[in-house]
């Protein structure tokens, strides 16, 4: 499902052979428009539809921008999801759901966390996304929905959002590298995540949808570093001493920080067999190749 827009913003998916408003007998993949605040589009998409399994990954998922927007983050975070919710209920389906929940639920309680660590989300975003939480166990609990919450740590790719940090510090390195810009600003370095490869996490959602009876899980990594080790990283992997290029901006540091997340997967190894495979090296040199090709320069990064 995608949002209609004025600029066609589907780089993710172009490389997907897909059909949208026609028929395409080569295509696997196909589009729907929709919108996460329009309860009477998601009713009619899901009848239409009648689809096995549901993954909602729709949000308004930045947490800077969820104080300058949080009610339209609590309706297309919040609510949407109610709506998906009560589509699938509504119209008698036997459809599995995955709820796209988040380690910023947790907030200020103490790591590790898990599936049993009460929630204490410190930003709009995290609010809403608690509330979408606590409607899916509902709905599972209240109406015999087979709904999931996956509580994702923070996951990366090369497809991340450039307003988001590992995003912002390789597309940052890789601009550096260009010519393009010297400076590179950025909030607080001290601020501790759990960060895994996106791939790993994404077949973590997947098996929750195969399992016998649905339930809650956290997916992480279970292994914590700041900002700062984040742009160190990068910055070494290309050969540069990244505080020759690093500004702190106090106009990023948010109205209320959450200090340290970190997650304990046990409950997904132990009934999903899931491991996270991707080394979080790995991945970051990744991201800095990606962004280093699409500035039309050859990768050349150090060893780690």
């Amino acid at each position: 499902m995608v949002r209609r827009s004025s600029s066609l913003n589907r780089t993710r998916i172009d490389h997907l052979e897909h059909a949208h408003g026609r028929r395409d007998a080569n295509a696997r993949f196909f589009l729907h428009y929709g919108d996460m605040t329009d309860s009477g589009g998601l009713n009619r998409l899901v009848k239409t539809v009648q689809p096995d399994e549901i993954y909602n990954l729709a949000a308004q998922s930045h947490v800077q921008i969820s104080f300058d927007q949080p009610e339209y983050t609590a309706d297309a975070d919040g609510l949407g999801a109610t709506r998906l919710l009560e589509a699938i209920r509504t119209a008698g389906l036997r459809t599995r759901f995955y709820q796209a929940s988040t380690s910023e639920m947790f907030g200020l309680a103490p790591p590790p966390q898990r599936e049993t660590t009460p929630f204490h989300p410190r930003s709009p975003y995290g609010a809403a996304k608690a509330y979408a939480h606590w409607m899916t166990v509902n709905y599972r609990e209240a109406h015999g929905l087979f709904a999931c919450s996956g509580i994702l740590f923070n996951h990366e790719s090369p497809r991340r959002g450039e307003n988001f940090v590992t995003r912002k510090v390789t597309r940052g390195v890789a601009q550096i590298l260009a010519g393009r810009q010297a400076r590179l600003r950025l909030g607080n370095l001290d601020a501790q995540r759990d960060w895994g490869d996106a791939r790993d996490y994404v077949r973590a959602m997947w098996l929750m949808l195969q399992q016998d009876t649905a339930d809650d899980y956290v997916i992480a990594t279970g292994v914590t570093r700041t900002v700062r080790e984040l742009v160190e990283i990068a910055f070494g992997l290309a050969g540069l001493d990244w505080t020759a290029h690093v500004d702190v901006d106090p106009s990023y540091l948010r109205p209320a920080d959450v200090p340290v997340l970190c997650g304990d997967p046990q409950k997904a190894r132990d009934r999903l067999g899931w491991e996270p495979t991707i080394s979080f090296a790995a991945m970051i040199r990744e991201m800095l190749e990606s962004d280093i090709l699409a500035e039309g320069l050859t990768p050349r990064l150090a060893a780690l």
